[in-house]
């Protein structure tokens, strides 16, 4: 029987120039071991469930759903916020970022990036938005400014103003333009209690994975 990670797994040690060898050697099984895992005739365990995802850098979701998010069109609908809302504080944007994608899901049944949201204490957020956040940071695309209430302003830079944000279509332009303008003027914590208060973030358990399937039951006109 073909796993329905297999797949993903093979993309993903490609993607980051792993031979078969190296990770059978990485997960501590032998080279054919580890091939019948990339066919599908192999599950993994739980040790090396874990193991991959720390290898290749993906959450242990991702490689159990079997979907690759698309971590470069993650960074462009930051981008695109910003341009938008011009100073955004992280929290707001982290919840503007679960709307687009929440909301493309309702009406296409697939999210805009295809990133997973886990329920934490301030709502809904992708497993990758610190990381990609610190990166974008590092490489001078974004600025961040810490305020006297501790929240932390976010702003595009003039490098990052020069990013084509090609991978996003102009339908989820449009749909980033009404989620942007429809919640500009809310508060952060107005937004995070109106997350909390979702089908999503209610049915999950405490850091865990929040449903896409669940935002279907929604009234989409409330969040654009």
């Amino acid at each position: 029987m073909i796993t329905k990670y297999a797949k993903f797994i093979k993309d993903a040690r490609l993607k980051r120039r792993f031979s078969q060898s190296d990770l059978a050697l990485k997960l501590g099984i032998s080279r054919p071991s580890y091939i019948s895992i990339e066919q599908g005739k192999r599950e993994l365990t739980m040790g090396e469930f874990e193991k991959l995802s720390s290898i290749l850098g993906v959450s242990f979701e991702e490689v159990e759903s079997g979907e690759s998010p698309n971590y470069d069109k993650y960074k462009q609908m930051i981008l695109a916020f910003l341009r938008q809302g011009g100073i955004i504080t992280k929290t707001k944007l982290a919840k503007f970022l679960y709307f687009a994608d929440f909301g493309w899901f309702y009406s296409h049944l697939q999210s805009m990036s295809g990133m997973q949201y886990r329920k934490i204490k301030y709502g809904p957020v992708a497993d990758s938005y610190f990381r990609i956040i610190d990166e974008m940071f590092d490489k001078g695309e974004i600025q961040i400014e810490n305020r006297e209430d501790g929240a932390m302003l976010i702003s595009q830079t003039r490098s990052g103003a020069k990013i084509n944000l090609s991978l996003i279509s102009k339908e989820e332009q449009k749909l980033i333009k009404n989620i942007e303008e429809k919640w500009k003027g809310k508060k952060t914590t107005e937004i995070v209690d109106f997350t909390h208060k979702q089908f999503p973030y209610l049915y999950a358990q405490e850091n865990e994975i929040v449903s896409y399937g669940l935002f279907t039951q929604e009234n989409p006109d409330e969040i654009y």
